[in-house]
């Protein structure tokens, strides 16, 4: 379809940037030097150490707010390291801040390690629930997030206890993501203001780094009583919970005509009552709403509170409902994405074993993967700048909007997987899901000390900041003064 035939905001422009493809070239075939090659080479030699942190850590499989076990073993690595570590901040249990060095610049790398509920699974090629009765898993690999983000940190602490250099290098402990806006307390604490520059890196399917932005969202749940009775024997003094439920549930999907076409409405019911022959006295549903730009999820959360409240106005019932949590849309960085592709190419990517290759094709024939192969995960993905909102959300987006925050994706699990499934648990349960993590602990040690290296880049990137969301920009989070929502996930 011709550029200009394309409506509103889905006209985009995808550029390969190609002084970055020449600069990409040249890093494959230049030389790396010898205090970047001592970085990869100290990363290699702690592999096994940070594979068992990791699968300790993909073995809890902690929901968000409920990450004991696995914030401790990464608190107590780096204070093996010589961290000072901060535990609970911004009144989030499972949240923590470990710091090295003195001075400026400060670069944070952020740590995740929540995992999801209804995702259990073996690290077998097959779909398997664990035997040992977890419901959860890390289908989004936040176990070896977490443990990357660490990995790379103590390198940097390392480089700078040998050369004395000034800068300070932080971990930020950040609980909860899916779902729980950890980011967002500790933004809204100011955990972040004296940050120059923050980093993080997912697992992906894929090698890459994009400059582009999100979705913004707000989870929020709605709760409908009613009056119990006995459904056949009394049914007119009822009046049913459930009922407001699906009567909000129908208005809102009547809504998804008159919202704008990038926006997405997902929900689950999560308690609809305990048997068909007694009308529920209390029912419960439970809501994302997303956009790329965060003041239409505003308003589209504003609509849904409208239909909650004529649904439950209509059913004869109450409502009541808890804004769980909301994160704004990402504001990339171009300076920082340059300095870190760089550094990805210097790394490569994934190269599997014989092993690793047969259990890739076994679990690529489980899922759409036309025209991918195994061997696609040692590529490094072209620099590629988007004006396409990527479909996911994540409470970083908040923090990029006070501080200057870039970040990458590398190849933990093989091409194609999708994530958020068992596929991903599985794939991030082996020694594929180690080697990806090592990549993007290379490469963010590598970035951060370029960083440490030249000022001028932590001032363009600041310029670059402030040009995207205008001087005069105040951090209110969407999530306003409420407290955390500790409990937003339930027991799993």
């Amino acid at each position: 379809m011709p550029e200009n035939n394309i409506p509103g905001i889905m006209k985009s422009k995808i550029y390969l940037i190609s002084t970055l493809l020449l600069l990409a070239a040249y890093a494959h075939g230049q030389k790396i030097s010898k205090e970047k090659q001592k970085i990869i080479d100290a990363l290699d030699q702690k592999q096994a150490l940070y594979s068992g942190t990791a699968m300790q850590i993909w073995n809890h499989a902690e929901i968000g707010y409920k990450e004991f076990k696995s914030c401790v073993l990464l608190q107590d690595l780096l204070k093996k390291e010589g961290f000072e570590v901060e535990e609970g901040v911004a009144s989030l249990p499972t949240g923590f801040i470990a710091s090295y060095g003195s001075g400026k610049p400060v670069v944070g790398i952020l740590a995740e390690y929540d995992a999801l509920p209804g995702v259990s699974q073996e690290a077998v090629p097959y779909q398997k629930e664990r035997e040992d009765g977890t419901k959860s898993g890390h289908a989004c690999g936040h176990h070896l997030f977490g443990t990357g983000g660490v990995a790379a940190a103590v390198e940097v602490k390392n480089w700078l206890s040998e050369t004395g250099s000034q800068g300070t290098i932080r971990v930020y402990g950040t609980p909860a993501e899916e779902g729980g806006s950890g980011k967002v307390y500790m933004a809204r604490d100011g955990l972040f203001d004296d940050v120059d520059v923050a980093m993080y890196w997912h697992p992906g399917n894929q090698n890459s780094v994009r400059v582009a932005s999100n979705l913004a969202i707000a989870s929020v749940k709605y709760r409908f009583k009613g009056i119990s009775t006995h459904a056949a024997g009394a049914p007119e003094r009822g009046r049913s919970a459930l009922d407001g439920v699906e009567s909000m549930n129908y208005m809102m999907n009547l809504m998804r005509e008159h919202v704008p076409a990038e926006s997405r409405i997902h929900y689950v019911i999560t308690k609809g009552g305990e048997a068909p022959n007694v009308v529920p006295a209390f029912a419960e549903v439970y809501y994302f709403l997303r956009h790329p730009d965060m003041q239409l999820v505003k308003d589209i959360l504003e609509r849904s509170i409208k239909a909650a409240e004529g649904a439950a106005r209509g059913t004869g019932t109450t409502m009541e409902y808890e804004l769980t949590g909301g994160s704004f849309n990402i504001l990339p960085n171009t300076v920082l994405a340059k300095v870190m592709y760089k550094n990805l190419t210097m790394v490569g990517g994934v190269n599997y074993s014989p092993e690793e290759r047969e259990f890739a094709e076994k679990l690529m024939t489980t899922y759409k993967s036309d025209g991918l192969t195994p061997e696609m995960a040692a590529q490094v993905e072209p620099f590629v700048i988007s004006e396409i909102a990527a479909n996911y959300s994540t409470d970083a987006g908040d923090v990029s909007w006070i501080v200057p925050m870039v970040s990458m994706s590398s190849a933990t699990w093989p091409p194609g997987t999708p994530g958020h499934s068992w596929q991903a648990v599985a794939a991030g349960g082996t020694s594929m899901g180690v080697k990806g993590m090592m990549v993007s602990s290379k490469t963010m040690a590598m970035t951060v000390i370029d960083i440490f290296k030249d000022p001028s880049i932590v001032d363009k990137a600041k310029a670059e900041l402030e040009k995207r969301r205008g001087k005069d920009f105040v951090y209110k989070p969407i999530i306003g003064d409420r407290e955390p929502a500790l409990d937003y996930a339930g027991e799993h």
